[in-house]
């Protein structure tokens, strides 16, 4: 999808349409339910589609210090110490899409227009399960009605069982005939239908694939939808942004050229793509970082700060001009190369052949949509270090390979966990949050907005305390 085919007033209209519409009911507590307003659906459709990237964004932006992608320049920062913190910003944002969606899907079941309704399911399933992802139970059930402004919290697990249930029904959805399709109002998709049933099969496959370490995981089921999903770059779900709205990642790039600093890299991944610790040069790290004025790719140590040769030498950091932080760039949400690497793991204990090839695949899928040479992508393919051979493959290549796919994404952190941090060379950052007792952080706390509203009803857990599908 081309963004540029659509225009800035959508933005401009949906900010119209939240300011009128029901978009906060759960936040809100001061909205009168005798006195409702329904955004129409076009506007509910900007708004959820555009700020579903934003808010892929907002948790990337904390969980990218916390999977070692970034590191701050300056020593002992909160996000790079794993330091308790409160999101109350981001879960007002994940509210607030859930909230439009609620609003969304129901008046698309009352009107028949079968694929918003679809739409509408498939991105409540992505932004609920971003929300279980990063803080566990949360409330659902009673969030989107005017029943209780202090709703109880769900529990994780069986809120991913509402997710697969908010797959299938969109993919219910979305294979019917309508008189309403989705158009321009469109942001991922721009009113493909059949796009947006491959990107449910997408999330199926992800979700599922999540439930690893548990006694649910079917590696059967996620295979059944990796082959109903994504068939190429093409069908990446993703946000294009444009002349008047950044990509976020830009800003950071931008604001750290003014000095406000942010976007600084870690050393961790400076290391494992510079040929430092795999033995292996990865063409790929021009097009994701920015090099000093030397040409060279200089990581932050993570919890150390860029340290006393601050003042001699530099750093990379984000920059403008690649992949990833340039104005224009997308925010990716799913693509095919993350499906390639669920594929490989899935199929790792099934088929070991389908599971190597996946693997490389899912290296040339991400190479090819950052843009790498054709030589340059096969030299780094037949490396060694990367062709290993069916005998030799493992999953920890699956793991370090799409660690670098997922570059800035939340999945990443989702992965980490799984995986139990055990990357190579993957170190606590120095001066690491003691209350961690010597852990990787688990989760995000709960926001102080959220405490002080529905305290009674927070759970008490810790940052060490587990997701479900990583006990």
């Amino acid at each position: 999808m081309k963004i540029l085919r659509q225009t800035y007033n959508y933005i401009a209209i949906a900010g119209l349409f939240l300011t009128f519409s029901a978009c906060d009911d759960y936040l809100d507590i001061n909205e009168n339910p005798n006195n409702p307003t329904t955004a129409p659906l076009a506007g509910l459709m900007v708004n959820s589609t555009f700020e579903t990237a934003q808010n892929t964004f907002r948790i990337g932006s904390t969980t990218s210090y916390y999977v070692q992608y970034l590191a701050s320049p300056n020593q002992a920062s909160a996000t790079d110490v794993m330091d308790p913190l409160s999101f109350s910003g981001t879960w007002s944002a994940l509210y607030d899409v859930m909230t439009d969606l609620n609003d969304m899907i129901l008046e698309a079941n009352e009107t028949g227009a079968s694929h918003y309704e679809g739409a509408g399911q498939v991105m409540m399933a992505l932004n609920l399960a971003m929300t279980v992802d990063a803080f566990g139970d949360v409330p659902y059930s009673e969030s989107f009605n005017f029943e209780t402004i202090t709703p109880t919290y769900d529990d994780d697990a069986e809120l991913y069982s509402r997710i697969f249930e908010l797959l299938d029904s969109g993919i219910a959805n979305l294979s019917q005939e309508t008189d309403l399709p989705i158009e321009s109002d469109d942001f991922i998709y721009n009113g493909d239908a059949q796009k947006w049933i491959k990107f449910a099969n997408m999330l199926k496959a992800r979700y599922k694939n999540h439930l690893s370490q548990t006694d649910q995981y079917n590696p059967a089921e996620v295979l059944a939808a990796v082959d109903a999903g994504f068939e190429s770059n093409a069908d990446n779900a993703q946000v294009e942004y444009f002349e008047e709205e950044f990509n976020p990642w830009a800003d950071v790039a931008i604001n750290n050229a003014d000095l406000i600093l942010g976007g600084w890299i870690s050393e961790q991944f400076v290391e494992a793509t510079d040929g430092t610790t795999f033995g292996v040069v990865d063409p790929r790290i021009p097009y994701m970082i920015g090099a000093t004025d030397d040409g060279e790719y200089i990581g932050v140590p993570n919890g150390a700060g860029r340290g006393t040769a601050a003042a001699s030498g530099e750093r990379s950091t984000l920059e403008t001009g690649d992949f990833y932080s340039s104005e224009q760039s997308p925010i990716l949400i799913a693509t095919y190369a993350e499906q390639k690497f669920i594929e490989a793991e899935a199929a790792f204990g099934i088929d070991k052949t389908r599971a190597y090839n996946a693997y490389l695949e899912g290296i040339r899928a991400h190479m090819r949509m950052l843009g790498v040479e054709p030589a340059e992508i096969d030299a780094y393919i037949n490396s060694p270090e990367v062709s290993v051979g069916v005998e030799d493959f493992t999953l920890d290549l699956i793991f370090k390979e799409k660690w670098v796919a997922m570059f800035l994404h939340p999945e990443a952190w989702v992965d980490a966990r799984r995986h139990d941090y055990d990357y190579e060379n993957f170190d606590l950052p120095a001066n690491v949050n003691p209350d961690l007792n010597g852990q990787f952080i688990k989760r995000l706390g709960y926001p102080d907005s959220e405490i002080g509203r529905n305290g009674a009803n927070v759970p008490d857990v810790t940052l060490i305390d587990p997701i479900f599908w990583d006990e």
